[in-house]
């Protein structure tokens, strides 16, 4: 099942089940939140419980898309109660990448790059047996629910960064239920948008990388993640036409982290488990254009799709002004 959020004509919010290219709505919910937390409260999964409740309001999702109505497939009515977040080093990429990179991490430890070792790590322990608790990953913060941008609406680069490029990757979404236990709702194709010349400058400019908009979306999957995720990912220049593509693969096949371990490690901190707070959290990629050189410009657009998650994720790339001018002392 996919679900979309979106906003009618006159504004309202609704939540639907997308099937071909017709959003039908759910009746009773205005949001995929009050959806998940009635299915929390009465125990229901959440498909079974929007498959019920779907009525005779139809919408075509063309049409909704294009006059720029799409939502995020989850979000807060308070964006700082919910987390954006991610790990990094996690994909094994293709074959040929595959084999490089083992025989990278191949030899002594002791002469790995810090991100080596932390990949060798992965592959190592980060699918442990079923229980148990497997090496933990990289991982980092991205922002509050006001970074999140749903497919239509353009990604901002800052006007100190050094450059704006595309991470197609696979998101976990995540609602904390009253008492305090995550549950996830399901997955979302995102492109979760990264500064990496910053981050190639020095390795601890990660934090500093990733403090940026994300695209996520337009359709939430509900249910388990296939085991084999293909997709593609392109830059659209300002002409319409393909600058640049290439496909990517995620789901545990593709990884050296299993999905639980990944979500062990992020959510055993009791920070993180708020009751009714969300988290969108972002899983890895091993493709990226700016590793084939590519300047992403002002005005092209970046486009993600993989037929498991339905329609493509479609963010416009905007350099942004900023307001900042200096701390005021009280």
């Amino acid at each position: 099942m996919l679900l979309v959020q979106f906003t009618n004509e006159a504004g309202a919010r609704r939540v639907a089940v997308l099937e071909q290219d017709q959003l039908r709505v759910v009746d009773g919910y205005a949001s995929t939140y009050a959806l998940a937390r009635q299915a929390i409260a009465s125990t229901t999964k959440l498909a079974e419980l929007a498959a019920a409740a779907i009525g005779a309001e139809v919408h075509s999702y063309e049409a909704v898309a294009t006059s720029g109505r799409l939502l995020a497939p989850l979000d807060h009515a308070d964006a700082a109660h919910c987390y954006v977040t991610g790990t990094g080093l996690t994909h094994l990429g293709s074959a040929d990448t595959r084999d490089a990179m083992h025989k990278k991490i191949g030899g002594d430890v002791e002469t790995l790059s810090d991100s080596m070792k932390m990949f060798r790590m992965g592959v190592e322990g980060g699918k442990p047996a079923d229980g148990a608790r497997g090496v933990q990953p990289e991982w980092f913060y991205k922002g509050d629910g006001s970074v999140v941008r749903a497919s239509g609406q353009p990604l901002q680069m800052p006007d100190f960064a050094l450059d704006g490029g595309e991470e197609p990757e696979i998101a976990g979404l995540y609602l904390i239920g009253d008492d305090g236990q995550p549950h996830r709702l399901g997955y979302a194709i995102g492109n979760e948008f990264s500064d990496h010349v910053t981050e190639r400058q020095n390795y601890l400019y990660l934090a500093h990388s990733k403090l940026r908009n994300c695209g996520l979306g337009p359709a939430l999957l509900v249910g388990e993640l296939p085991a084999h995720v293909a997709g593609t990912s392109r830059i659209i220049g300002t002409d319409g036409k393909v600058r640049w593509e290439k496909t990517f693969v995620s789901g545990e096949q593709n990884m050296s982290h299993s999905i639980a371990n990944l979500e062990y490690h992020h959510f055993k901190y009791g920070l993180f488990n708020r009751a009714g707070d969300v988290h969108i959290h972002f899983f890895g990629t091993a493709t990226l254009s700016v590793a084939d050189n590519i300047t992403v410009l002002a005005g092209e657009t970046f486009e993600i799709e993989s037929p498991v998650f339905g329609p493509a994720l479609r963010n416009r790339l905007e350099r942004e002004t900023s307001t900042f001018t200096k701390v005021n002392a009280l």
